[in-house]
């Protein structure tokens, strides 16, 4: 289904539980197929159990993915996991049209997302180096700045990720997106190097102790979208 609040607006797709593979060859033929005045659009949905890889991805982050379908694809970054209660939204954006580049697309996704678990009262944080974000495990409604890790070697001491960043770009356009991990089994997590990073904990909304449906989680987070991704 898709909706548009008005003539030049970015239209939302809602797709629901789909196919990942396929999802992926629709948003790269619409995105290496759209003309200048297509209007952007943001896809909303939910993934049957895989691993996707990325460009850069490493066979050895893949620890043991058992009956879990890898999916090698064309976006940045390295494994993730996608599976049902994880909301994935896929912007597809002009940004020449949009007036920004690729650093700040990033930064804007992520503003959404941390926007997203501020309206349930989660404090989310960024690491530098490491695109994504991710909450204090102890206590993820302190709303207390990140001094830094207190072992340099481990700038995920303390943290675990909730949600996951991965995108390509396209004369100009973007695919691919977010994921914000809501209400799932996280045991598949387990079978890889989330992003690369060895013992880098992952967490959902529901373990850190919010629950939320992932529909009313999908609608918040696309209204933060709509509005950091604006022009």
């Amino acid at each position: 289904m898709i909706a548009e609040a008005s003539p030049g607006a970015v239209q939302v797709r809602r797709l629901d539980r789909v196919d990942y593979q396929a999802t992926w060859s629709a948003m790269r033929t619409f995105t290496l197929g759209r003309g200048a005045d297509e209007p952007d659009q943001i896809w909303l949905c939910e993934h049957a159990p895989v691993f996707t890889q990325g460009l850069a991805g490493k066979a050895g982050h893949l620890l043991a993915p058992g009956d879990i379908p890898v999916v090698q694809t064309d976006r940045g970054g390295q494994v993730t996991y996608h599976g049902p209660g994880q909301v994935v939204a896929y912007p597809l954006i002009d940004l020449r049209r949009a007036g920004y580049f690729v650093k700040e697309y990033v930064y804007r996704i992520e503003e959404s997302v941390i926007r997203t678990l501020d309206h349930f009262g989660v404090t989310g944080h960024r690491v530098a180096g490491a695109p994504g974000i991710y909450v204090r495990l102890e206590d993820p409604f302190s709303h207390a700045a990140l001094a830094g890790p207190a072992r340099p070697d481990d700038p995920f001491q303390g943290l675990g990720k909730i949600a996951a960043l991965g995108i390509k770009v396209s004369r100009h356009c973007t695919y691919h997106g977010v994921a914000l991990n809501v209400a799932m089994d996280l045991e598949p997590f387990g079978r890889i190097n989330p992003c690369g990073y060895s013992g880098l904990k992952t967490v959902d909304l529901s373990t850190i102790g919010v629950r939320v449906d992932p529909e009313e989680a999908a609608l918040v987070m696309c209204r933060k979208l709509l509005a950091y991704l604006a022009p």
